[in-house]
């Protein structure tokens, strides 16, 4: 059987998106939670199942080959599955799929350092700056460009639930988070997303945890 190790599901946006797409794939797994930067943390990154990653997380490991960062793991389980679950098949639609795919992982570096992920609060609305403003324009401006195009055959970017809404499924929970105004058609996905049975079971969970790791804690926090 497949393992995957994540970090605290309150904190860890990568590890969401490894545990969804380890749900997408079909594919019976293991799933091992570790805490993030408690007093074991050096330890438990040393011993061999993170050692390989750098303490990295998500970590899948098939066997005795190990899988880390969400995008690889995304494409390793693609693979493994058979490439029918995860990209859309239409060659339009597959290339705007794998480049916001791409951009969602390598960019949005205000978003990310401004608005950590935490599923524990709801903050009240404020300006988090002119940087984060034209990082979340340009992410509704491809979900509507998705959903326009793409769209009409479900409730997600492309239609079916598939790993583009993997990617962005951390950004709905932080446009949540920090009360961050997006449009309707933004907002329509966003609670399509928020109520997928395997959001809601990851959100569930993170509820049931009671690690505070005061680093990742939003300014303002209660």
């Amino acid at each position: 059987m497949l393992k995957l190790i994540i970090g605290n599901k309150i904190y860890s946006s990568w590890s969401l998106r490894g545990w969804l797409a380890a749900k997408q794939s079909g594919l019976p797994f293991e799933e091992v939670l570790v805490p993030l930067f408690d007093e074991a943390w050096d330890a438990r990154k040393a011993q061999s199942d993170l050692a390989v990653s750098n303490g990295k997380v998500p970590t899948l490991w098939d066997g005795d080959i190990a899988v880390w960062d969400s995008l690889a793991i995304i494409d390793y389980l693609d693979a493994l599955s058979g490439r029918t679950r995860f990209w859309p098949t239409d060659k339009a639609a597959l290339a705007l799929a794998r480049s916001m795919a791409a951009e969602m992982h390598s960019g949005y570096q205000p978003l990310r350092q401004t608005c950590g992920m935490n599923t524990r609060h709801v903050l009240p609305p404020r300006d988090l700056g002119p940087d984060v403003a034209a990082n979340v324009a340009r992410i509704v401006s491809l979900w509507d460009q998705a959903r326009t195009r793409f769209g009409a055959g479900g409730d997600y970017l492309f239609g079916p639930f598939g790993a583009a809404d993997i990617m962005f499924a951390p950004v709905v929970s932080r446009f949540v988070t920090y009360s961050i105004a997006v449009p309707p058609s933004a907002r329509a996905y966003m609670d399509a997303i928020l109520a997928h049975p395997w959001m809601c079971e990851w959100l569930e969970g993170a509820a049931k945890e009671s690690w505070v790791i005061p680093r990742l804690e939003p300014d303002g926090a209660a």
